[in-house]
């Protein structure tokens, strides 16, 4: 009985895991291809402990032994290419213990690939599985070394990966002149919903690149990836895109309260063991808050009162009273706009604790480049009203979606 129970559960494990996947990664289509496109090649791959294939094998260890094929570097973002590294840390240049292949950092001194780290590259490709979020860094990486590939004539490759928010919903304003950072690097909305190989695809043809550049791209498609599937449809396994990424709804709760998070005066649940899921503060009273919340009738979500104590970060060891989050309906959900709505409704329940004037002058310049302009903070800071700025966060989202369709490679 016993040896049945283990099979069992064992077989259930490999099917929440994601060994029964349903949809084919760039990485899967390559091998497939018998690496088509890399033999007799000199290959740097950029890529970190998200490149994997469905059975959890790196795109490392696949590409280092593929016959025919030679990867001679490694380029490793944010967090390093085996998710060494706490989010900014910033990476030095090493040698991949388990390979011995050089590892060039991309979130150091050199965010951008130059001449020494590329010098006798014939193909970069790139394997990360992004979150679909404008701010999130790895978008920016690769932007960065598409330019450096343009510039040095080497072919650009994107093992294709899915938008853990499907390819439907875009929210957000583009990010606009004087707020372009590596947290807002490129003219696109904050939630885009394009894959990484699409967005290579629009920041190539669109003239994103610096000084218009293109560079000679692929895209090695996925098999079987709809745009209306959200990750957990997939069957893949999620791997952590970073710490604060662990479960794959947490790519969605990033776009419901990463924004309000860069002040640090709500917590947003990071500390906790739902980071992006949860608001809280100690002045906040968790059923008050929720009835509120509630009561405002938020499409697609309902909110739940708890109390938290964040186990590191700002708000460790603090007693926080406050709200879950649940989506019940994706589609009727609009995602950015929960966190204004959360501070609208703490504005009406607590008006001296305004968050704008608690938080380090310094995060409300983060506040500005994540949202791409300083006029969100601008307008909501008046009344604090969430209608106050609806109208700006939607004016690019139907033009974006015109433009952006000409890139898709899924329908």
């Amino acid at each position: 009985m016993k040896t049945k129970f283990y099979i069992a559960t064992f077989l259930t494990l490999m099917a929440i895991s994601g060994l029964n996947a349903q949809v084919l990664t760039g990485i899967e289509v390559l091998r497939n291809r018998d690496f088509d496109i890399l033999k007799g090649k000199k290959i740097g791959l950029i890529t970190n402990p998200t490149g994997v294939d469905s059975k959890l094998n790196t795109t490392i260890d696949i590409l280092s032994s593929a016959p025919g094929v030679k990867l001679i570097a490694l380029f490793g973002p944010e967090h390093g290419v085996r998710g060494d590294f706490s989010a900014g840390d910033k990476v030095d240049n090493y040698t991949d213990p388990k390979t011995g292949i050089p590892v060039y950092s991309l979130y150091g001194k050199t965010r951008k690939p130059n001449r020494e780290m590329m010098k006798d590259i014939d193909v970069l490709v790139f394997d990360i599985q992004d979150i679909g979020s404008r701010s999130y860094t790895y978008i920016s990486t690769m932007g960065l070394a598409m330019e450096a590939a343009a510039e040095f004539k080497v072919k650009f490759v994107v093992l294709d990966r899915p938008n853990p928010m499907g390819g439907l919903k875009i929210e957000g304003n583009l990010a606009e002149d004087g707020y372009i950072s590596f947290v807002s690097q490129f003219k696109i909305p904050y939630a885009h919903a394009m894959t990484t190989g699409e967005l290579a695809r629009l920041l190539n043809g669109e003239g994103h690149l610096k000084g218009g550049k293109k560079c000679d791209l692929e895209v090695v498609a996925m098999e079987g990836w709809k745009r209306n599937m959200t990750f957990d449809q997939t069957g893949l396994p999620w791997v952590l895109t970073s710490p604060h990424i662990p479960y794959k709804e947490s790519a969605i709760f990033y776009t419901t309260s990463g924004i309000m998070g860069e002040l640090g005066v709500i917590s947003e649940g990071v500390g906790y063991t739902l980071p992006f899921q949860m608001f809280g503060a100690e002045w906040i009273d968790g059923l008050t808050f929720a009835e509120k919340l509630n009561a405002m009738k938020i499409p697609g979500v309902i909110f739940r009162p708890l109390t938290f104590k964040p186990y590191y970060g700002g708000h460790k060891g603090k007693s926080l009273g406050g709200v879950q989050l649940y989506i019940t309906d994706y589609d009727k959900v609009n995602l950015m706009s929960i966190q204004f709505l959360v501070m609208e409704a703490n504005n009406e329940l607590y008006p001296d604790k305004n968050p704008f004037k608690m938080c380090k002058p310094d995060r409300l310049d983060m506040f500005d480049k994540v949202c791409g302009t300083g006029k969100i903070r601008e307008k909501f800071t008046k009344r604090f009203k969430y209608e106050d700025i609806k109208e700006y966060l939607n004016k690019d989202v139907e033009s974006f979606r015109e433009v952006s369709s000409k890139y898709y490679l899924y329908n």
